[in-house]
């Protein structure tokens, strides 16, 4: 166990260092822009899989948190105000936003479809009224233009990437992670446990809006120009949504993958069959829920398990005290029985 750890760990960290060195080693500005999508999606989805995924609170409204990142991250950088306080912005005023409407939609213990419903209600209420007071295209400054580089976009858009994916795993392995779980799985039995329902639900929301606004002040750095209610409208709540699911929700890298797979996804049905590609998501996203509620880590998983399962009527050794083998029926790894012969 601690080899194949030490050696996922290693993987990881080359991976890291390939990313890295990607426009150090003169990428074409394409493949940059695509890698610079596949970042801002997985800061998505992965923020939504700490509300959704881990807690059981489905947020179709996921939009508004990342539409404030843009709106807090433009306005104060074209302002003259430096990056690293344009983007901390861009977390802090989503996750102060979520508490608005946390608090009392928590303590009224609104749940189920009536919290889905809420949200999605409530990114439709800002799309309209950003929509109505800031009509007008917003632009980076002229001398942000001229100078424009992607290399150095891309560099703190990973870096935000990987603080996200980060943040969310140390969140997930923590005793506060466990409690989420349990209120997911099921939030009377949780609190009998001395789980406070609330306080995590809460703490979610928070983490989940603050990463989701983080997203949202890279593609306000990253972007030129764009409408104002554009970053507030649907398809950003519902595409993080499409992702952890296709990816596997409830999981650290599924939100990854899922992020992955739709961009290359998007980007090649967007030129073979342009606006019918949304059809194809939805139509993709029906049959995973339906077939494969775990996505493609439980697609995976299948695979894997298909490959390494011990043949029946193989005998199992078990080392005894003596050191001799004795065959037993025992479980593997996996969690299967193996049968004697």
């Amino acid at each position: 166990m601690t080899t194949k750890k030490g050696i996922s760990l290693a993987l990881l960290v080359a991976g890291v260092v390939a990313l890295w060195l990607v426009p150090r080693m003169g990428a074409s500005d394409s493949l940059l822009n695509l890698l610079i999508l596949m970042f801002i999606y997985t800061m998505l989805a992965t923020s939504w899989n700490i509300l959704g995924g881990y807690t059981g609170q489905v947020n179709l409204g996921h939009a508004a948190f990342f539409g404030l990142g843009t709106l807090a991250t433009r306005m104060l950088y074209t302002a003259g105000h430096p990056l690293p306080l344009a983007l901390l912005a861009a977390g802090v005023v989503p996750a102060a936003f979520s508490m608005l409407i946390g608090v009392p939609a928590f303590r009224l213990r609104l749940r189920g479809d009536y919290f889905t419903i809420g949200t999605l209600a409530l990114s439709q209420i800002l799309y309209i009224t950003i929509g109505n007071v800031l009509p007008k295209i917003t632009y980076l400054p002229i001398a942000d233009i001229q100078n424009y580089q992607l290399g150095p976009r891309y560099s703190i858009i990973l870096a935000l990437a990987l603080f996200t994916v980060g943040v969310s795993y140390a969140l997930v392995k923590s005793r506060l992670g466990l409690g989420m779980v349990a209120v997911r799985e099921n939030e009377d039995a949780a609190e009998s446990l001395g789980v406070n329902a609330f306080t995590h639900k809460l703490l979610a929301l928070a983490v989940s809006a603050f990463l989701g606004g983080l997203a949202g002040g890279a593609y306000a750095y990253y972007q030129t120009s764009y409408y104002f209610n554009y970053t507030f409208s649907p398809p950003w709540s519902l595409e993080p949504v499409n992702m952890a699911f296709i990816g596997g929700v409830g999981t650290i890298h599924g939100p990854i993958i899922g992020a992955v797979f739709f961009v290359l996804l998007k980007e090649w049905l967007v030129m073979k069959v342009g606006e019918y590609h949304l059809i194809i998501f939805g139509t993709l996203f029906l049959l995973v829920v339906l077939f494969l509620p775990g996505g493609l880590v439980e697609a995976w998983e299948r695979v894997r398990r298909a490959f390494t399962r011990r043949p029946a009527g193989k005998v199992a050794l078990v080392p005894s005290a003596e050191g001799s083998g004795l065959p037993a029926n025992s479980l593997t790894s996996e969690g299967e029985e193996v049968p004697m012969g």
